[in-house]
């Protein structure tokens, strides 16, 4: 049955391919920001509304990540105007071992909506997409905890993941932990991503006080350099955050895309040139 489903965060990784998915099996897809008719502007809850409205179902990505302030009164503030829409069921996207962000599940959780919740791994797409695209293309990747093992997940595994049980009632109440097949460490995909591109990358260790140190010097927002501290720090640093899910197996029926996949796909975009 054909339905309207909101994404909200849908430029993003994950959320422009779950409106592709969404689309191409014949949904009704609304794709909200700060410069979409109607708009939808996190910090301002006035544009939550509009959004929602004549909305059946919705993906939720709050940006930056749901571990930085004001995320819990925004989806405080979402969830009520979306259980006052009438909305059937929203799916949250959530961090993997983030304490601060499942605090915001457990508001979802107690929303009175129909929900699922999908925790996800550290994107493989962070090296082609994301934050640290600029350092595989100079061929100098300079990281903090060269030993944490990260099960690095696929952002098509998660959409395909969201895709399915936004849209299967199934897995109303539950929460989907999304890995890859393997836990690496940031030296083994440097190592995978310099083979699979024939081009030399370096993995430099540094400390995470002179990551964010160079985050500040590159410019960026405080809230950029705060974030990616804990998540160094809170998230990779916890070896119970390590572990590899067998999720998203369990709901595709189908493995997990492992790094090495990853790697010579993307390779073939000409992106690390």
């Amino acid at each position: 049955m054909k339905q309207n489903i909101l994404v909200i965060g849908g430029t993003g990784k994950t959320g422009r391919r779950v409106a592709q998915n969404l689309t191409q099996t014949g949904h009704n897809v609304r794709v909200v920001g700060r410069k979409t008719n109607p708009a939808f502007d996190w910090d301002n809850p006035e544009t939550y509304a509009a959004a929602l409205k004549d909305m059946d179902r919705a993906y939720i990505v709050y940006y930056p990540d749901l571990a930085v302030p004001g995320a819990r009164d925004a989806i405080t503030a979402l969830t009520e105007k979306a259980l006052k829409a009438g909305l059937e069921k929203v799916v949250l996207l959530s961090g993997k071992g983030e304490t601060e962000a499942e605090a915001c599940e457990n508001i979802v959780a107690h929303s009175g909506l129909n929900y699922t919740l999908v925790r996800a791994s550290w994107f493989n797409q962070n090296f082609s997409e994301g934050a640290f695209l600029e350092f595989v293309q100079n061929g100098l990747v300079a990281l903090p905890l060269p030993n944490a093992e990260i099960p690095f997940v696929d952002a098509d595994d998660i959409a395909d993941v969201v895709s399915k049980v936004l849209m299967d009632d199934s897995y109303n109440g539950q929460t989907i932990t999304v890995t890859g097949p393997q836990k690496r460490t940031f030296k083994e995909v440097v190592n995978i991503m310099a083979e699979a591109s024939d081009k030399t990358i370096q993995f430099v260790p540094i400390s995470i006080d002179e990551f964010k140190e160079g985050m500040r010097q590159a410019g960026l927002p405080d809230s950029y350099v705060w974030l990616f501290g804990y998540l160094f720090k809170e998230v990779l640093g916890n070896p119970e955050n390590q572990e590899v899910s067998e999720d998203v197996a369990k709901v595709l029926g189908r493995p997990a895309k492992d790094f090495e996949t990853y790697a010579k796909v993307t390779t073939a975009t000409g992106i690390w040139n």
